[in-house]
């Protein structure tokens, strides 16, 4: 990515899809040039959670809600500690931000961090385009960053592909630390960072967890070096196929209490001998209805992942650490939203329940891991 000064707000911009479809606007954001794959996100609040969420590394997030920025920027709703997205897609940028807890605006906080990005496009008609033809490479180019739409396709086109990639390590911490327990310690959890955003940990915390946050890259020794009550699988982005499974297994072949969470849910499913695919345009919002189907509960959620397991969603299966069953399912494409073991405390879902952005409607989840560790311990 190039990048230069924040310039021009007004720049010309143009924005190419690897298809070949272009979309002309203006700068918003850092003037340059970036590449990822192109994704829609149609929550019509929380930007600021979704800029600092590491799953959407290497993504370039379009807005599916007409007016981003109105509220600003604050220094207390990011989930880590930068931007994570590749670039920002917007329809009509907020000239002046306006709520009390604002410190800067969204354009200065996407120079400020170079995030290259573009306003006053079609938002609608490039959305309609990703539901047909599904999430590609895109670049967004301005400033001099600009030249003749076939140089710019080609250029597009050499960009890596989300299959495949491997990126949960370029956004995990590179040292452990630890969240300790709100109030009273009652329980000892190791998560693995594979993108974990910050209210992940203290929702755990909130419940008397101490949570020791380890890298991706951390081993089985590590993990049960804290002496751990459970292990934690957080979101992330990336290819669930590249991941190194020999850390969740010796956590199953232990029974140690397990629960994940997005990319963590895909891990568990590889684990338990599922295939993972790439969905034709993902999943990105705060409004997918889900149905428990332990309980028989739809709840509204939010989510953030291009990829899903393949699991039979109407029998139990047998896997190397006894039966699994499909708990959770997306109402509007049956798309598997959760799994859990039958024979041991292990379960996860395929969305976001820390609600950040999002409804609160799955906060349940983290009682039910408390719940799992409690039974364990007894």
């Amino acid at each position: 990515m190039t990048i230069s000064t924040r310039g021009a707000a007004k720049a010309p911009a143009v924005l190419v899809l690897e298809d070949g479809r272009s979309f002309r606007g203006r700068a918003y954001g850092a003037v340059g040039e970036t590449f990822g794959e192109a994704v829609f996100n149609t929550g019509m609040t929380g930007y600021q959670e979704t800029l600092t969420d590491p799953s959407y590394h290497r993504q370039v997030v379009v807005m599916t809600a007409p007016h981003v920025g109105n509220t600003g920027v604050n220094d207390e709703d990011d989930e880590s500690a930068k931007i994570w997205v590749a670039g920002y897609v917007v329809r009509d940028p907020a000239r002046i931000p306006s709520n009390w807890r604002s410190r800067r605006s969204l354009d200065d906080q996407l120079v400020a961090q170079g995030v290259v990005g573009i306003s006053g496009i079609d938002t609608r008609a490039l959305t309609r385009h990703l539901r047909e033809r599904g999430a590609m490479r895109v670049g967004i180019f301005s400033g001099e960053a600009l030249a003749d739409e076939e140089t710019l396709l080609a250029r597009v086109q050499e960009a890596p592909q989300m299959v495949g990639a491997s990126l949960a390590a370029e956004v995990s911490t590179d040292q452990p630390y630890v969240v300790p327990a709100i109030g009273e310690k009652k329980f000892t959890v190791a998560a693995i960072d594979l993108g974990i955003k910050g209210m992940t940990p203290h929702l755990m915390a909130e419940r008397g967890i101490e949570v020791h946050v380890l890298p991706a890259t951390a081993t089985a020794e590590e993990v049960y070096a804290v002496a751990p009550d459970g292990v934690f699988l957080s979101n992330g982005p990336g290819d669930p196929s590249t991941v190194d499974l020999t850390v969740i297994k010796a956590v199953l072949e232990r029974k140690t209490p397990l629960f994940g969470i997005c990319f963590g849910n895909q891990i568990l499913g590889r684990a338990l001998g599922f295939g993972t695919y790439k969905l034709k345009y993902g999943h990105r919002g705060i409004n997918q209805p889900v149905q428990d189907r332990t309980t028989g509960k739809v709840e509204v959620t939010a989510h953030n992942h291009g990829f899903a397991v393949d699991a039979p969603l109407d029998k139990v299966s047998e896997t190397p650490y006894g039966r699994a069953e499909v708990s959770h399912v997306c109402l509007n494409d049956d798309v598997v939203e959760g799994l859990q073991l039958l024979d041991q405390p292990a379960f996860s879902v395929q969305y976001h329940p820390e609600a950040a952005a999002g409804p609160h409607d799955a906060a349940y989840l983290f009682d039910r891991f408390v719940q799992l560790m409690e039974g364990q311990r007894a």
